[in-house]
């Protein structure tokens, strides 16, 4: 945890703080350990939300920030697991209380055993609870015994909160700017994605198994420092290519086949997400080259819609109406039936070949949180994009058998992704170091 990230997550607990009534209270978990099979665990990861605010890492661990009220200061707390000689010969390091005060800015902290009893105090006489209404069950349950607790103090004048407001719709806002640090920690994460990624184009040969590709990023995300995937790899070969969430990786390719590979590392909490499609023979033939120049056209008409004050959906519709006129020129739609390209995009024929968005946002989660429309304007349009925001940029085309469909073009699936940020000159591309173009990727994959 270096010293800048500890700062920036007291300025966000800060913001949280400065918008809640005076003397409320919020309360925010994070994730719990869980159970895989037998006595063995997955790995663990924190919650996304929780660490924003902490940089804490460890299990067992509540978040409590009091606002301030009159002389008395705003508060961030921490409980989290106590010291332990014993436990932490089998499991590793604890922080500890003092250690976490210490090492992260709380003001306080507590053993986690601490939590039911410092709850009811710190409740009694809060005019407003935040916490993530409705997410979690077990949370539910403790607020409740909390709220008892208090209400159980009603005849010597103490009162429970009497207004309870969502924590997430706060934070979800927060989360979707991105500052200076979690720019520089995405970036990185990127770079290690886009090595990754060139490293299994480097190593493709035809009748290798999807596997072994998908070996290849994971040795490249592991000696790059960073913890694990984002999400689980994407390496479809062939027409596994057009299964828009293949996740199996154990098919082998086949001389011609192209390979789509969409996977991201995941560094310091923070996800990259990156898709390249490939030969894996190293040559694109011509009906490959055909789709692959008109999905990176669709890109690049959607890049250039990436800009502060424009609508998120520009991006989807400029890439779409790139997709559906090169859908008409290569004759996977009958112009002749079909008509125009706007008739192609109002009937919604191009979702034939392309039936996803254009991108998502990105940042702790690889599809990260924030509203995607403006709910307080009537019909709820696209929201603006801001400088800060982090999205990927991802058209695709996916072609299966069907009547009417050139045959040279079946169990074709390409995708295309870039990591984006907003900025003020419109947008930097993170992942900008993966071969994209035909040119690129083709002397990438040359032999030595």
């Amino acid at each position: 945890m270096t010293a800048a990230v500890v700062r920036a997550c007291a300025a966000r607990r800060a913001a949280v703080l400065a918008r809640m009534q005076p003397g409320a209270v919020a309360i925010l978990p994070t994730t719990a350990e869980a159970l895989r099979n037998g006595d063995a665990e997955y790995p663990y990861r924190h919650d996304s939300y929780f660490y924003y605010l902490s940089g804490f890492c460890e299990p067992d661990a509540v978040l409590v920030l009091v606002a301030a009220r009159g002389a008395q200061a705003a508060q961030s707390i921490l409980f989290c697991r106590a010291k332990n000689s014993e436990r932490e010969i089998w499991d590793g390091f604890r922080h500890g209380p003092d250690g976490a005060r210490a090492h992260f800015g709380f003001d306080a902290a507590f053993p986690i055993e601490e939590l039911d009893t410092e709850m009811a105090r710190l409740l009694a006489d809060a005019p407003a609870l935040w916490y993530a209404l409705g997410h979690s069950a077990a949370l539910d349950v403790q607020i409740k015994t909390w709220l008892a607790a208090v209400r159980s103090q009603a005849r010597s004048g103490v009162r429970a909160p009497a207004e309870a407001h969502d924590l997430f719709v706060l934070l979800d806002e927060m989360r979707l700017i991105k500052d200076d640090s979690e720019q520089a920690t995405m970036l990185r994460a990127s770079q290690i994605s886009a090595r990754a990624h060139t490293r299994a184009m480097k190593a493709a040969r035809p009748g290798m198994f999807e596997y072994e590709l998908e070996a290849e990023l994971l040795h490249e995300f592991r000696r790059s420092g960073a913890q694990s995937p984002a999400y689980t790899s994407i390496v479809a070969a062939g027409a596994n290519a057009c299964v828009l969430h293949y996740v199996a990786n154990n098919a082998q390719s086949r001389d011609g086949d192209l390979i789509l590979i969409d996977a991201g590392c995941e560094l310091d909490g923070y996800a990259a997400d990156i898709s390249r499609t490939f030969p894996v023979n190293g040559r694109f033939s011509a009906p490959q080259r055909a789709l692959y120049e008109l999905v990176l056209a669709a890109q690049n008409a959607a890049l250039a819609a990436a800009r502060p004050g424009l609508p998120y959906s520009g991006m989807h519709d400029a890439a779409v109406a790139v997709l559906a006129g090169g859908m008409l020129d290569l004759g996977l739609l009958d112009k002749a039936v079909v008509g125009s390209v706007d008739d192609v995009i109002a009937e919604r024929l191009h979702q034939q070949f392309y039936m996803h968005g254009t991108g998502h946002w990105l940042g702790m989660d690889v599809h990260d949180v924030g509203a995607y429309r403006d709910s307080h304007l009537d019909g709820k349009p696209s929201r603006a994009l801001l400088a800060g925001m982090a999205l990927t940029v991802e058209p695709g085309i996916y072609v299966r058998p069907a009547a009417g469909v050139p045959e040279q073009f079946w169990h074709i699936g390409i995708r295309i992704e870039d990591d984006v940020i907003i900025d003020a000159g419109g947008h930097r591309i993170l992942t900008i170091d993966a071969p994209k173009t035909v040119a690129e990727i083709e002397a990438a994959m040359a032999p030595a």
